[in-house]
């Protein structure tokens, strides 16, 4: 017999028992329903809203449960519909009629927003310690190729030389954002809905405030209706989850043009890459493609749920229990990605003459021609057209600026002196750009400081 069966006279078809059941996928929430009960159960009896004797007979018969359901000897009902009603369930059948007192002055409406805001909670706890791990990594390879020089790209062209250190901390950046985000997102999962009822409340004296405080929540939902239909929380944990997929693909997008032998900044390590079933020399970047598809996978949970959601009226309706299932999916991919990324990085081999040789190429230090002339007093536009004329020449010529003789430079400007090949070097156009935020070592390394500082004011 369902728990709110009293108003029908035909049992629920099986078909569309199934259909209707959610244990399937909200069973993971078993601790959180729990906890929460354990929370409404002892404000019913401080309270006096029920027998201070039955109050604590059902929070001892709930922990044992829990106790039960870690130990594997009891199993979910999908005739119970959901985690709430299985719990439930659960208890009448450990210590009879006083069990169905737990659910005075509660509705499944509140309960589940409840449920689903400490599920997410502890989500985004653990999301942001992988994140952590993945910038302390980030740093670490930072630190190792400070004086790496690469390549920079716009377009994909060769564009100016900087330092892999430098790219790297491009991308602590992002996932630094990342963090920030799923801190607000946090303080907005972190209000407490129950007591809002099924949408207007309860007559019942309920200490909302008690609640909240047990179950650490910093406050209350300030309207009944918005209480038990707001689901911003998890549409803004989807947005944030896949903003840091997005970051992950790019740079397994980048690491996978680096490990070809065309580029060959990179080689991936055995432990994480596969072959080929019918070609042996093959050695595939498996794990940052797969990452790299599993994004659009989050894309999807976060269009699910926004979808959902954009024509529902107020206040509970039974489409919202969809939401569940597009941002665990959410969740658990990201979850698995970020371990695997950061074991990816930390094993690769970097190859640093290649590296060096692949910033030499392409002209990248053409702009810093460029600006060699305008310190000699040139405008810069002039500038700009006598060192595309240059490269024009070294083209044509198959020669690389810093091949150039002192008369070949001499023929593009009057003004250029023997300090030139300094100018142009290499680690010249790395360094000398000096100023916060640019590839010069110093620079670089103050933003891991400032990187550093910043993951310590997470702990």
């Amino acid at each position: 017999m369902k728990l709110w069966g009293g108003r029908f006279s035909k049992n629920t078809d099986k078909e569309v028992n199934d259909f209707h059941s959610s244990i399937r996928f909200d069973q993971r929430m078993y601790r959180q329903d729990i906890t929460g009960s354990i929370a409404h159960a002892r404000m019913l009896g401080k309270c006096g809203i029920i027998d201070i004797k039955d109050s604590e007979d059902i929070i001892k018969a709930l922990r044992e449960i829990l106790i039960e359901i870690e130990d594997g000897k009891l199993e979910f009902m999908i005739d119970a519909e959901d985690i709430h009603m299985n719990v439930e369930t659960m208890l009448i059948a450990k210590i009879g009629d006083t069990g169905k007192r737990l659910h005075t002055g509660r509705s499944r409406n509140d309960q589940v927003a409840l449920d689903i805001r400490m599920y997410l909670k502890d989500e985004i706890c653990e999301i942001k310690s992988m994140l952590i791990s993945l910038e302390n990594s980030l740093i670490k390879l930072a630190k190792d190729n400070l004086d790496t020089i690469m390549p920079g790209y716009t377009h994909l062209q060769k564009a100016q030389p900087i330092t892999l250190a430098h790219h790297l901390m491009a991308y602590f950046e992002m996932f630094k954002r990342d963090i920030t985000r799923l801190d607000d997102t946090y303080k907005r999962t972190n209000v407490m809905p129950l007591g809002s009822g099924a949408l207007a409340g309860t007559t019942y004296p309920l200490d909302r405030q008690m609640v909240a405080d047990e179950l650490g929540f910093d406050s209350i939902t300030l309207n009944s209706i918005d209480g038990v239909s707001d689901r911003d929380f998890v549409i803004e944990l989807a947005a944030d989850l896949s903003i840091c997929m997005m970051h992950l693909s790019r740079f397994c997008e980048e690491l996978i043009l680096w490990n070809t032998n065309e580029f060959s900044f990179i080689e991936m390590d055995d432990s994480c890459s596969t072959g080929s079933s019918i070609m042996p020399q093959k050695k595939n970047p498996d794990v940052a493609e797969l990452i790299r598809g599993k994004s659009g996978r989050v894309y999807g949970d976060l269009m699910s749920i926004l979808t959902t959601m954009k024509g529902i009226a107020l206040a509970y309706n039974k489409d919202m229990q969809e939401d569940k299932e597009c941002i665990f999916d959410a969740v658990d991919t990201i979850k698995l990605c970020l371990p695997v990324f950061e074991k990816m990085i930390c094993t690769m081999k970097v190859n640093k003459d290649r590296m060096y040789k692949g910033a030499g190429q392409g002209f990248t230090n053409a702009t810093d021609a460029a600006d060699y002339l305008v310190k000699k007093g040139m405008p810069f536009r002039e500038a700009h057209e006598v060192i595309g004329k240059m490269v024009l020449y070294a083209i044509n010529n198959e020669k690389a600026l810093a091949e150039f003789t002192m008369e070949e430079f001499k023929a593009c400007s009057e003004i250029i002196e023997d300090d030139i090949y300094d100018a142009i070097s290499l680690e010249t156009c790395v360094n000398d750009r000096n100023i916060i935020g640019a590839p010069a070592k110093e620079a670089v390394m103050y933003s891991i400081d400032k990187g550093e500082e910043f993951l310590n004011s997470c702990k």
